[in-house]
């Protein structure tokens, strides 16, 4: 009971602190705040980004060039939040040996057995709507920085498309083809891409992420293409990583931690 008291508190005094700083903020679609009109005597930000966007990067995409270039750092560690978020969920449900648990009698109890004659419509249909949906998928990873899309919608699409394979059947369908061990693996590649991308350019002299001195390893026309393929890199890390986390949370929290037949 005190723990619940003392969690209220901390809401409440968070939530009241957040709402106060709101106060400082311009007003919603202000002309005059300091992202819509710069300070004196420069261009405004958002200006820049709409006369200048494709000139630096020549990605058409506005919204691809601002997310993954000009503030890359922050998409980069908003991935790591989601990495964070699945791991942490892991670390609270997952069940590891220990068959005493009574998570798994209530697994077991409560776990639909009516025979595969009642799945057939949805699973055939499933079987065969799955490999489209990824198809979509990966032209939504590899064609966000031209059109609308990217790493987290493709990698929403992609592992939406394993969980609908683990609702059509079961489970155990679905970890046949993305095992828990896959799925961590490719969640931490994911992000390794994505840091690799700023190491690597911090080795060749330039800033985290500043992706136009990787032309020469690109073999670019120019540092404005090389910031162009390597969005298309990261963007790829994204997409592995939420991939993997979107497919391992359903998996744990449908099984309470067991990986066991599923909802």
């Amino acid at each position: 009971m005190l723990s619940k008291v003392f969690a209220t508190l901390a809401v409440v005094i968070t939530g009241s602190i957040l709402l106060y700083g709101v106060t400082d903020f311009p007003a919603f679609g202000d002309p005059k705040s300091p992202a819509s009109a710069g300070v004196p005597g420069s261009e405004s930000v958002s200006q820049y980004f709409i006369t200048e966007s494709y000139g630096d990067t020549k990605v058409p995409n506005l919204v691809t060039s601002v997310l993954a270039d000009y503030r890359g750092y922050d998409t980069m560690f908003e991935t790591v939040v989601i990495f964070a978020a699945g791991m942490a969920i892991f670390a609270i449900l997952r069940v590891v040996g220990d068959e005493k648990d009574s998570r798994k009698k209530r697994v077991e109890e409560n776990t639909f057995t009516n025979g595969d004659h009642s799945r057939i419509i949805v699973g055939t249909t499933c079987r065969i709507v799955v490999p489209v949906i990824q198809l979509f998928a990966l032209y939504v990873i590899a064609h966000g920085h031209h059109s609308p899309g990217g790493g987290f919608q493709g990698g929403v699409i992609l592992g939406a498309s394993f969980i609908i394979l683990a609702l059509s059947d079961h489970l155990n369908a679905a970890l046949r083809r993305f095992s828990e061990k896959s799925y961590t693996i490719i969640a931490v590649v994911g992000i390794l891409i994505y840091a690799a991308f700023g190491v690597v350019a911090q080795l060749l002299g330039a800033n985290f992420l500043d992706y136009g001195v990787l032309q020469p390893l690109l073999f670019t026309d120019g540092p404005e293409m090389a910031r162009s393929h390597s969005m298309l890199g990261v963007e790829i890390g994204v997409a592995f990583t939420v991939t993997a986390i979107m497919f391992a949370i359903y998996a744990n929290l449908s099984t309470r931690g067991l990986l066991r037949n599923g909802l």
